[in-house]
C-alpha cells in the first residue's frame, strides 16, 4: 500500500504541477478563457489512462496461465523501462519544464482551437499511462497469491487524491516546498520499487517458460518470514520481496538496483544549484 502510495504521489504531483503551470501561465497572460481547453485535454487523458488500466486489469482474463504470466512479465519490465527512464528525465529537465510548458503554451495558443487541449493531454496522458502501468505491473506482484487488490489501489487512489490537493496549493500559492529535494527522495525510493517489479517480472517469465531457472533457488527464508504474515505482506508490497527467490531473480534485482542508484545520485549530487521551486503565483 505504501509503495502504492508513493506511486500515485509522485506521479500524480508531476500531472498535477503541470497544470498548474499551464493554467497559471494563462492567468497572467490574460487568457482565462482558453483554460477551459486545458481541462478538457486532462479529462481525455484521465480516461484514457484510465481505460489502459482497465484493459491491463481484465484483459488478460481468460488466457492460459503461461499467457498471462507472459504477459505480465513483459509489461512489468516495459514499466520498469518507463518509470526508469522517467526519474532520470525528471531529474535532468525538471528546472525547465516551466519555460518549455509556457512556450507550448503559447505555439498552441496561436496554432488552433482545441491544439491546447492536446498540448494537455499528451502532458497529463503521458504521466497518466505510466502511472497505470507501473501501478498495475505493482499490484500484480504485491498481491500474487493474496488475491486482493484493494489495499494497493486505495493507497493509489489516496497517492493520486494527495498529489490533487498538492497541486491545487502550489497553484494557489499556499504551498512552498523543496521540489527537487522531494523528487530525489521519491526517485531513489521509486528505484527500489523498480527493482522488485523487475525481479518479479524475471520471476513471471520463469514460470511461462520463457527464461529457465524456476527451479534454481537462491535463497528460501518461507521458514523464518511467513509469506502469510502481515510484516511478510509489508515486505512485499513496499520492496516486492519474495521468500523463495530464484538466482535469477536476485541477479537481476542486483543488476538493476546498484547501478542504476549508482548513476541517480551521482547525476543529483552534480546537478547544478537552482532556487527552491516554488509555487506559482497566488490567482483570484
Amino acid at each position: 500500500m505504501l509503495a502504492n502510495f508513493l506511486i500515485g504521489l509522485r506521479e500524480g504531483l508531476e500531472a498535477a504541477l503541470v497544470v498548474s503551470i499551464l493554467i497559471a501561465y494563462l492567468v497572467r497572460t490574460d487568457r482565462r478563457a482558453l483554460i477551459p481547453r486545458i481541462w478538457a485535454g486532462v479529462a481525455v487523458a484521465v480516461a484514457v489512462s484510465l481505460a489502459f488500466g482497465a484493459l491491463l486489469t481484465f484483459g488478460p482474463r481468460g488466457l492460459t496461465h503461461e499467457a498471462n504470466e507472459l504477459i505480465g512479465g513483459l509489461l512489468s519490465i516495459l514499466a520498469v523501462v518507463l518509470v526508469t527512464w522517467m526519474i532520470f528525465w525528471m531529474a535532468s529537465a525538471a528546472r525547465g519544464l516551466s519555460a518549455e510548458l509556457r512556450g507550448k503554451v503559447d505555439l498552441a495558443a496561436d496554432k488552433g482551437r482545441w491544439a491546447l487541449a492536446v498540448v494537455a493531454m499528451l502532458a497529463v496522458g503521458r504521466e497518466g499511462l505510466e502511472t497505470a502501468l507501473f501501478l498495475w505491473a505493482a499490484t500484480q506482484s504485491a498481491t500474487a497469491g493474496s488475491g486482493s487488490n484493494l489495499q494497493p489501489l486505495l493507497g493509489a487512489a489516496l497517492g493520486l487524491g494527495t498529489a490533487v490537493l498538492l497541486g491545487w496549493l502550489f497553484y494557489r500559492g499556499a504551498l512552498r516546498i523543496d521540489l527537487g529535494k522531494f523528487f530525489t527522495w521519491t526517485g531513489a525510493f521509486l528505484i527500489v520499487i523498480a527493482a522488485g517489479v523487475l525481479s518479479y517480472g524475471v520471476h513471471d517469465l520463469q514460470e511461462a517458460g520463457v527464461l529457465p531457472g524456476e527451479d534454481n533457488v537462491l535463497f528460501d527464508v518461507s521458514n523464518v518470514i511467513d509469506p502469510g504474515s502481515w510484516y511478510a505482506a509489508i515486505l512485499k508490497g513496499i520492496f516486492n520481496f519474495n521468500p523463495t527467490t530464484t538466482v535469477l531473480e536476485g541477479l537481476v534485482w542486483v543488476a538493476y538496483l546498484v547501478p542504476t542508484m549508482v548513476i541517480f545520485l551521482r547525476k543529483v549530487r552534480h546537478r547544478t544549484p537552482t532556487p527552491t521551486p516554488t509555487s506559482a503565483a497566488p490567482v483570484a
